[in-house]
């Protein structure tokens, strides 16, 4: 080979090896910007790096890049303004590679970046000239790259997010399970305790024992039945009706408990009717979620033993109220004994039957409750009935019918009526007392004071003038002997009628009248004389001084003070 020959070979080597080295210089750089973007990138991050890479491998620039998110939708990313119309152009490729020619005369190509999951993004690539042939492989290695890196980075961000849903879900489970764990505790508890029939009482130390917060059990009213834990008030608050009435509506609407001051409380309220209230005392506000479930569950098993026990009072009170029936009516003394035994009262002690009517707007049922309650506060053994439209009372023992009617009266109000038979020592004489208190409380409504008490031994000699069918032939009895002396003291103001009464009853002794009047014993001879000349009788006469002091005892009986 000639000295020439071999300067142009040794030429065409040099160009050859500097071609090599050019184009392993761009695999190197294709490469390390592959691993760059394998190294746990952002989906944005990575389109940045594509994006600064493609003028280091080509002489091209970068025109747009675009990412499709999970939804599908097109998002632009490079920071510069993308030529207008190249997006609606990108978009008409539908998911595709392809020229793009805008008016601006530059060559444009799209690449569209597909991985695993289908389409990821676009890069939009122009120069003034169509790249080479080796420039055109770079680009589309370096798309192949970032299309690869997007699907990595997509996966990496969904194992993430697994991850993380995976870790809540765990700590949603540990949080449940506890919370289950506490639940059944309560659940065990309250239900053992409702099962041992330790009562109220049984539920509330529970309850404090489960949440550590003092617990107060109250009737519908405000009155406390049940306290648990320390700091029991004494006395213990009580608000009045209005606010107690707007508590229970207030609290009614809510499903869950509601706080009322240093409260949390909850109705306890088996179907429509409340029956209580049961409140935790939080005046930290430290009770959470298994506090209030606790009060919720605590409500439920104390709504079943109210419901328990209000059943349980509905049927003794229904075996009362028959025992009460069948006494007054009359019944064997064995089987009195027997049922009032079954129920817990002593029939062998003496008895009197007590009748009560009430006027006003007042039911039986509201008459027979205050009834019950006043007799309780008395401390009187009792049992209450309803019969014949009035409430009837078997009372053992002393019975200070007064003290009973200022009781009711302070609950009923004073227009109402009792009436008292004799004393009963078996079962046998006490329909005879019921005939006695109904006698003597019908007498009390039809007198002058309709309002009162009247017992049988006081209507003394009216028992046999008044036998309930001759009512209107004893009041023209008392007209006929004492009308003159009634119609004086009408007009004057005058008390003739209660002289010649208490005269009467002294046997006519001066002294012991004038005493008993409080009067001087001339005054008393001076009204004398005038009733004298009113009626125009001898008071010395046996039949007229007997006459008249019947007529002045049934007038005393018809004034309600027999």
């Amino acid at each position: 080979m000639t000295p020439e020959g071999d300067a142009v070979s040794r030429g065409r080597e040099t160009k050859t090896d500097s071609w090599w080295r050019a184009q392993l210089s761009d695999l190197y750089g294709l490469f390390a910007i592959s691993m760059m973007m394998f190294d746990g990138r952002e989906a944005a991050d990575i389109m940045r790096l594509a994006a600064s890479s493609v003028s280091s491998l080509s002489g091209c620039i970068t025109d747009a890049t675009y990412l499709v998110d999970e939804d599908g939708a097109t998002i632009q990313q490079n920071d510069a303004e993308a030529p207008p119309g190249l997006g609606a152009e990108v978009g008409k490729l539908g998911g595709q590679s392809g020229r793009i020619e805008l008016a601006d005369g530059y060559w444009r190509w799209c690449h569209a970046l597909r991985g695993l999951g289908g389409l990821t993004g676009y890069l939009v690539v122009r120069a003034e000239q169509p790249p080479s042939r080796d420039e055109v492989f770079l680009l589309d290695s370096l798309c192949q790259q970032t299309a690869a890196a997007l699907a990595n980075s997509a996966l990496i961000k969904r194992e993430r997010r697994q991850s993380v849903a995976l870790r809540e879900l765990n700590e949603r489970l540990s949080t449940s399970l506890e919370r289950l764990k506490q639940q059944t505790q309560v659940h065990d508890v309250l239900s053992t305790i409702s099962a041992s029939g330790a009562g109220e009482p049984g539920i509330a130390h529970a309850l404090h024992q489960l949440t550590a917060l003092p617990v107060a059990i109250e009737d519908r009213f405000g009155n406390l039945r049940a306290w648990g834990g320390p700091g029991r008030p004494d006395p213990y608050p009580k608000v009045g009706v209005h606010r107690r009435e707007e508590l229970l509506r207030r609290a009614a609407t809510r499903p869950e408990p509601v706080r009322v001051k240093n409260r949390l409380v909850s109705l306890v309220k088996p179907r429509h009717e409340v029956l209580g209230v049961l409140s935790l005392i939080d005046p930290g506000r430290t009770a959470g979620t298994d506090e209030v479930f606790a009060l919720q569950y605590g409500s439920t098993v104390l709504a079943l033993e109210l419901s328990h026990q209000r059943s349980l009072a509905e049927v003794e009170l229904r075996l009362r109220r028959d025992l009460v029936d069948d006494l007054v009516a009359g019944t064997d003394d064995g089987s009195a004994y027997a049922r009032a035994e079954a129920i817990g009262h002593d029939l062998r002690r003496p008895h009197h039957v007590v009748v009560l009517q009430w006027s006003g707007d007042f039911a039986e049922d509201v008459v027979a409750e205050a009834t019950g309650r006043a007799v309780t506060a008395l401390g009187l053994a009792s049992l209450v009935s309803r019969h014949s439209g009035a409430v009837v009372l078997l009372v053992a023992g002393l019975l200070d019918s007064a003290e009973l009617y200022a009781s009711l009266s302070e609950s009923l109000g004073a227009d109402g009526a009792i009436g008292v038979g004799s004393r009963c020592d078996t079962p046998g004489r006490l329909p005879k007392s019921y005939g006695e208190a109904v006698r003597a409380v019908q007498i009390r409504r039809t007198s002058n004071t309709p309002n009162g008490v009247t017992s049988f031994e006081q209507l003394g000699i009216y028992r046999i003038l008044d036998t309930g069918q001759n009512h209107g032939d004893v009041v023209e009895f008392v007209r006929e002997w004492l009308g003159r002396l009634l119609d004086y003291d009408t007009r004057r103001n005058a008390d003739l009628v209660a002289t010649l009464a208490q005269y009467l009853e002294c046997g006519g002794s001066y002294d012991d009248t004038a005493a008993a009047l409080m009067i001087h014993r001339s005054t008393l001879r001076y009204r004398l004389g005038r009733i004298r000349e009113i009626t125009e009788l001898d008071l010395n006469d046996v039949d007229s001084r007997l006459n008249l002091h019947l007529a002045t005892r049934v007038w005393q009986v018809l004034r309600g003070q027999p």
